[in-house]
This record gives structure tokens, sequence and C-alpha cells, in this order.
């Protein structure tokens, strides 16, 4: 399943929910033209027939899926944590199907996965933020599922002995800031120059030396 054709149950109330395939169609344009409208001028600024324009779908069949700009923006922001959820899945099952992906090696991808998307997708980055003021809830679902979802990897890392015990909900908000803000920097705010193919290797340098089992001592000296 590619991002694009990501329609979450929890993004339209389920009375408006599309039963057919043209409705999806119609919903995902009204998602990415609401993310590219709020991505440009902010929530305040932009407008349902502005997104309805730039959408080329009829002021009235916004309408059949949302109740007012506030309800788009809700579902713009449950959708795209969804996408991000996904995107990370994909990222970790396409390494694992290279064979004996250590739990680092999965943590990396999944990262690399998020900054592809936040390449693509910089207006992530705004309405994220927005949502803070506009529906926190939202905000604070999205930071915490996906920090669940990170601290669940991790649990299953110590399981497989590959990450050292007593990590906690804790390093998974850490990992996830991590992400979030190097997304920021080489995603968003990338500069001429910026060698973003090493970010991974920077961050498995993190990861390794924060996250994984100690080598036993006659191992590091070979």
């Amino acid at each position: 399943m590619e991002c694009e054709d990501v329609l979450t149950k929890s993004a339209v109330p389920d009375a408006k929910t599309p039963r057919t395939e043209r409705g999806r169609r119609t919903l995902r344009k009204l998602f990415d033209a609401a993310a590219e409208e709020f991505g440009e001028k902010g929530f305040h600024e932009a407008s349902v027939s502005s997104i309805t324009r730039r959408a080329g779908v009829a002021l009235g069949s916004f309408y059949t899926y949302f109740d007012s700009k506030e309800a788009l923006f809700r579902a713009l922001v449950q959708d795209m944590s969804e996408r991000v959820k996904l995107v990370a899945i994909q990222g970790v099952e396409k390494i694992e199907t290279k064979g004996n992906a250590t739990s680092v090696d999965k943590e990396v991808a999944a990262f690399s996965s998020f900054l592809d998307f936040a390449r693509e997708f910089a207006e992530i980055y705004q309405i994220i933020d927005e949502s803070k003021f506009v529906a926190p809830d939202c905000y604070r679902k999205h930071y915490e599922t996906t920090a669940t979802r990170i601290f669940e990897r991790l649990c299953k890392g110590i399981e497989r002995g590959d990450l050292r015990e007593g990590l906690s909900e804790g390093h998974a908000w850490a990992m996830m800031g991590m992400a979030v803000f190097l997304g920021l920097r080489y995603a968003v705010w990338a500069r001429d120059g910026d060698r973003i193919d090493m970010i991974p290797d920077l961050t498995r340098d993190i990861l390794q030396h924060g996250i994984a089992r100690p080598l036993p001592e006659d191992i590091r000296r070979r």
C-alpha cells in the first residue's frame, strides 16, 4: 500500500466515510489540497473555497465529508499521522526482507523512510505544529502514538537480546525527538551542500552507542 492510498477510518467520522472508490479519490484530493493550502497559508488564512479549487472539487462535495474547515484540519492531522506510521512500517519491513536485521537497523530504516517522506511533504511540519493550537488533542495524540510505536519496537529488541535492558518510554520519546528535529533541519531547512545521505549513518551512530547492548570485551578487542 502506498502513502497516497491511505484513508484511515479515524480520519473521517463514520457517517461521512466514503463508500465508493470515487469517493475515496475525492477525499484524497481534498486531503492533498488541504495539506498544500494549510502548509502554505496556515489554518486561519486558508479557506474551504481555496481548498476545493485546488482539489478541483465542487464546493458542495466538501460538505459531503466535512462539516467545517476545522473538521478537515483535524482529519488531515490524523491522516498525516497515519501516513508517518505507514512509511515507518514500510521502512522496517523492507529492511527485514534482507534478513538478519538488528533492532538498530530497523530504527535507522524507519527514520530514513520518515526523512524521505518529510523531504517530499515538508508541509507536515507546519500542519502538525499548528495543530498544537487548532487541535491540541490531535497534536498530542500524534506524538503519543508515534512514541508508543517506537517503544514497542524497543521492547521487542530487548526481547531479542540485541538492545540493552532498561530502555524506557523516555528513550522512545528521545528517539522521536531526534527524528523530528533531524527531519526539520535536513528535510525542511536543507541547505546546498548538505550531505543528507549521511544522516542515516549519523542516526545509526547515535543509536548504536546509545541503545545497543555493549559488546563483550574480547569481541571489542578484535
